[in-house]
């Protein structure tokens, strides 16, 4: 977007408000490039490795990078997405805010992508940079010289492979995405990199690779998979959101039993999980 383009609009739902209550305004090391961290996905239930990703992306910016994190955000996706076992916005958000809030000293909730149609993710992007930069005017330094602030998409390993793979995402979104902004990859098990990265050369120096040095593979699905078999989840989930879950009754009331008796019982079946090639953080 060049200095001469008009500044983009877009649609807030209802009663909205930017958060910003831990965007940290005054930058601590004025060498460094500020940046924010968006996690696009469904948190269906939001889990400690939505959470852990931004950790891992803090550490590796502080060891590895000329950045300085100033946020951190979530940022659920709208019910219009359609991905099966997505439940309602208003819990999704809820929860990431029990998540965020009582877990976390610098994490935020934007419930902006939640609450209204579809918003693709180089367009929630370009909201975090409009709200970051052109509303808030962005971060200063110790001195008072404005910084602009870059966004950044955080995001785990899967998201990368549908991005090398021909006709997924739209070529202008890409260069959108990974040209302007970049991208922090969390690593997976089982993904291999090398060869998406190979397919996504052009951008290579906006794409910043992080390992996992204590593999984690607890994902949404598992957890809806877990609960829909009355399964526990505590300590895979924060213990707010565990809460939530069960004071709601949620991800049991779908036709699946609510307990293991009640499987055995019935002579039901395991409970089925349909997944599809997310354009956003899948989980």
């Amino acid at each position: 977007m060049s200095s001469n383009s008009p500044p983009p609009t877009f649609q807030d739902p209802p009663e909205y408000t930017f958060p910003a209550h831990r965007l940290n305004t005054i930058l601590r090391d004025s060498s460094k490039q500020p940046i924010v961290l968006v996690a696009c996905g469904s948190f269906s239930p939001v889990t400690y490795l939505h959470l852990r990703m931004f950790e891992m992306a803090r550490d590796y910016v502080r060891h590895n990078t000329d950045f300085e994190i100033v946020g951190g955000y979530l940022s659920p996706v709208s019910d219009q997405y359609k991905k099966p076992g997505l439940l309602a916005a208003a819990h999704r958000v809820h929860m990431c805010n029990l998540a965020a809030e009582q877990t976390s000293n610098w994490l935020m909730v934007d419930p902006w992508e939640a609450f209204q149609s579809y918003q693709r993710t180089a367009v929630v992007l370009d909201h975090f940079d409009y709200e970051i930069n052109t509303r808030l005017g962005g971060v200063t330094t110790a001195d008072g010289e404005q910084r602009h602030v870059r966004v950044m998409l955080l995001a785990g390993s899967d998201l990368i492979a549908t991005m090398s793979e021909p006709g997924v995402w739209s070529e202008p979104d890409l260069d959108h995405i990974l040209g302007r902004y970049g991208v922090l990859i969390i690593e997976r098990a089982g993904a291999d990199m090398d060869q998406a990265i190979d397919s996504l050369a052009r951008w290579r120096g906006n794409i910043h690779l992080i390992h996992q040095l204590i593999q984690n593979d607890v994902s949404s699905t598992k957890v809806r998979l877990f609960l829909r078999r009355g399964l526990s989840v505590r300590y895979l989930l924060p213990s707010p959101v565990v809460d939530y879950i069960e004071e709601h009754g949620l991800y049991v009331d779908d036709g699946a039993p609510a307990s293991a008796e009640k499987e055995k019982e019935k002579g039901k079946g395991k409970a089925k999980e349909a997944t599809s090639s997310s354009l956003k953080v899948p989980s």
